[in-house]
């Protein structure tokens, strides 16, 4: 017995010893530097306690990122889920052309989003496709382009985020579709329940599960957008997100103790975000 685990431990020493390495301990490090006045450029650093966490709730810059994150957060999240459902409804009927349909809305999820963010920066300026569209519809866009505005830069990479993210969550949608017995509806039809009520007493609650990691992925990754913000403004145009302040307290100013400090917040305010969806779809299954 002592044996077979020997050489288990064995066969899984390189994933442990990368989980150590790798993961593990800058992990625990950064947290340890996020209570350190640690600068890249200054040979010795001092523990300086919570002064760090102080500091960042008093800085302006670190709350306007916060304050630009969440806004990204709930102004993207329900559009995308609820725009994916629908288009999952929609292609997951019978017709001609479908596979294509599926195929052209999933492409803008495995496209790299340095590429996108590069055409939409084009399509977004002064003279660009989306620009010149909204001068023709009237809707009077900023003069210099959409992203050089306080007023819609941001506004603008969310509706990007939106039309590359929904491809991806449709298919995760189409795969919680396929598994809900067809039986239930045949059952339903036999019930006299219309397609509205299958909808939102078989469809939905069968979906539960599905959109719970859709929430909890999208966001994990709504609250770390960070390249779309790198490549389109580089966080100008009041578009600066808690990851791109840290990126930029990081590795632009060096100051390693006061960005882990920015992190370990950040990483809080996700787990609790993820903490209470899970808790709100769970109590919402009980009922």
């Amino acid at each position: 017995m002592n044996s077979r685990r020997a050489v288990g431990s064995l066969f899984a020493s390189p994933w442990i010893l990368t989980f150590l390495i790798f993961w593990l301990f800058p992990l625990l490090y950064s947290l340890y530097l996020g209570f350190t006045d640690y600068r890249l450029l200054r040979p010795s650093f001092h523990w300086v306690g919570f002064q760090n966490f102080a500091a960042l709730f008093s800085d302006s810059a670190f709350t306007e990122a916060l304050k630009n994150t969440f806004y990204f957060v709930l102004g993207t999240i329900p559009v995308t889920t609820i725009v994916a459902l629908l288009v999952a409804l929609l292609v997951e009927k019978q017709f001609a052309g479908r596979t294509i349909f599926r195929s052209g809305y999933f492409m803008p999820s495995i496209t790299s989003m340095v590429v996108i963010a590069l055409i939409f920066t084009n399509l977004y300026s002064r003279g660009g496709y989306i620009h010149i569209l909204a001068q023709i519809l009237g809707l009077g866009p900023p003069e210099n382009g959409f992203l050089l505005s306080n007023k819609t830069a941001l506004m603008a990479i969310m509706a990007m985020d939106i039309w590359m993210s929904v491809g991806y969550y449709m298919l995760l949608f189409l795969a919680g579709l396929k598994s809900i017995p067809e039986e239930l509806y045949e059952a339903a039809v036999v019930a006299g329940a219309g397609r509205t009520r299958q909808f939102f007493s078989i469809t939905l609650p069968l979906l539960k599960p599905v959109a719970l990691f859709i929430v909890v992925i999208n966001t994990i990754k709504s609250f770390q957008i960070f390249t779309e913000i790198f490549v389109m403004t580089g966080g100008k145009s009041g578009t600066s997100t808690a990851v791109y302040f840290i990126y930029e307290t990081g590795l632009s100013r060096f100051e390693f103790g006061y960005a882990s400090a920015a992190a370990y917040i950040l990483f809080l305010i996700i787990a609790v975000f993820s903490l209470a969806q899970f808790g709100l779809f769970q109590q919402r299954s009980l009922q």
